[in-house]
């Protein structure tokens, strides 16, 4: 016999039917951590600071979903450096086919690299958590994978944080490497290891028809699908009851380096940092994408691109929230938005 739907999943359909429509959720729905109020306010915050979407999960639902006059919740929207986000998964999933080890030297595939003392020993999981030495470059101007490998050496490996797209465009060219005995191509890979599975669709991602997906900030997707992708983390990498990716790979992505404890494996971790390094993520912040300490939601990891888009993943209230917007500076801030929606902050 088919089992009938509970309140909670008939709150949560109906908000996808609705599309962000008013609902009333009463306080039983509300006590397992959906206050639409509280979301309505958020919602308001983001619009007024010129977001135009967000989406709600809790618990895999969609809970909650509201958009600026006049966008369609198909939109697709730029997520710039939110694209990371998607590049540590991807790397995990490599690993558990074997294609690479995380802690494996890049000149291993990179030969070219083999001579350089600097370069040698450096490792994939390093580039991943931008603590290669390896100059970043321009996040919304990368450089090809060819060109990538190239990138001039500034630091000692694993001794500074150094923000940007070369290193994710370096591991795009080992990536690309790897597979190359196969015939497969990164872009064809990504798909079917990463976003098929899940059923993710793009709306646009520059370097796909390519082969070559721009890894640090060239996927276009819409809230309702970047979300969905969030709740795939949060769930551990399962999905539909199948272990798409290793569950204890995951949550290793969100262990800190000793550059930067706030960056774990291609994504923001909530934890406090020193005032230098607080002072350049602020920086980094207002003009790309990154994230600071919101107090309150420990555990919580974000996904965080220029224009504001974000992708916060609050394991300790089964939460998934997409924001895409238009906003530049400093002027939204996460943490009066974030307190908004948990109800921590009231107006």
């Amino acid at each position: 016999m088919t089992r009938p739907f509970s309140m909670p999943e008939i709150y949560a359909l109906t908000a996808i039917l609705l599309g962000g429509a008013a609902l009333s959720v009463p306080s039983s729905v509300r006590a397992q951590g959906i206050d639409r109020a509280a979301f309505a306010r958020a919602a308001a915050y983001s619009e007024e600071e010129r977001g135009y979407g967000i989406v709600v999960m809790v618990d895999g639902r969609v809970v909650f979903e509201q958009y600026a006059r006049n966008i369609s919740p198909a939109r697709t929207s730029l997520l710039a450096s939110g694209t990371k986000s998607f590049v540590g998964p991807l790397a995990i999933a490599a690993q558990a086919d074997g294609l690479l080890r995380l802690d494996e030297p890049v000149s291993e595939t990179l030969h070219e690299w083999s001579a350089d003392p600097r370069r040698a020993g450096i490792t994939i999981r390093q580039l991943l958590t931008l603590t290669s030495g390896i100059e970043a470059g321009v996040n919304l101007e990368p450089p090809s994978y060819a060109e990538s490998v190239t990138a001039r050496v500034t630091a000692e490996p694993g001794s500074r944080f150094q923000y940007g797209a070369a290193p994710f465009q370096i591991f795009g060219e080992v990536l690309r490497r790897k597979l190359a005995p196969s015939g497969e191509t990164v872009a064809q890979y990504l798909k079917r290891r990463l976003l098929d599975p899940v059923g993710i669709q793009t709306g646009f991602w520059r370097g796909m028809g390519q082969g070559e997906p721009q890894l640090p900030s060239g996927a276009y997707m819409n809230a309702r699908e970047w979300a969905k992708f969030g709740d795939f983390i949060r769930r551990g990498g399962e999905w539909n009851g199948q272990q798409i990716l290793p569950r204890e790979e995951v949550e290793a992505m969100f262990r800190g380096t000793e550059a930067n404890p706030a960056y774990g494996l291609t994504w923001w971790l909530n934890v406090d940092i020193s005032p230098e390094l607080r002072a350049e993520v602020r920086q980094l912040r207002n003009n790309f994408g990154a994230m600071e300490r919101v107090p309150g939601l420990e555990g919580m990891v974000t996904a965080a691109g220029a224009f504001k888009q974000r992708l916060y993943i609050i394991p300790s209230r089964r939460m998934v929230v997409a924001r895409l917007g238009n906003s530049v500076g400093p002027q939204f801030d996460d943490a009066r938005f974030l307190g908004l929606l948990t109800g921590t902050i009231r107006q």
